[in-house]
């Protein structure tokens, strides 16, 4: 298991499985993200992920914009320790980032509390319907 940087090549990858059912929901933002969007984020922010390769096939990804944390490990590697190694490994570039967990994400409020993260604030917002 090893950490890269992110280049162009893993762009779909990325975009790919942040837009997967069961994958996307855990995410603040829940919309599909087309290829042009994902073209143009990744034309800013390129340099902010990286992925996460098992015998050199992509198996999640981490970003971090500042600050802030994003994660997502592919369905197939699920379990196998891809999250806490993204999550230990990019803590070593950014020591000061920090993770925004949806309260009912209990899969990523455990990875992050197994990689010594404490919860520290709640964001309260109104339903707006």
């Amino acid at each position: 298991m090893k950490l890269v940087s992110n280049t162009p090549k893993y762009w779909e990858f990325i975009r790919n499985l942040r837009n997967l059912d069961g994958v996307r929901e855990h995410f603040v933002k829940q919309e599909k993200i087309s290829p042009i969007e994902q073209a143009t984020y990744m034309l800013k922010h390129n340099n902010d992920y990286w992925i996460c390769l098992i015998d050199e096939k992509p198996a999640g990804y981490i970003g971090v914009i500042e600050e802030d944390i994003r994660v997502a490990t592919h369905p197939d590697f699920q379990g196998q320790g891809v999250g806490s190694f993204m999550i230990n490994e990019v803590m070593k570039i950014t020591p000061n980032a920090m993770a925004k967990v949806k309260l009912d994400n209990a899969a990523s409020l455990r990875l992050f509390e197994k990689c010594g993260f404490k919860k520290k604030y709640y964001l309260l917002e109104r339903d707006h319907e």
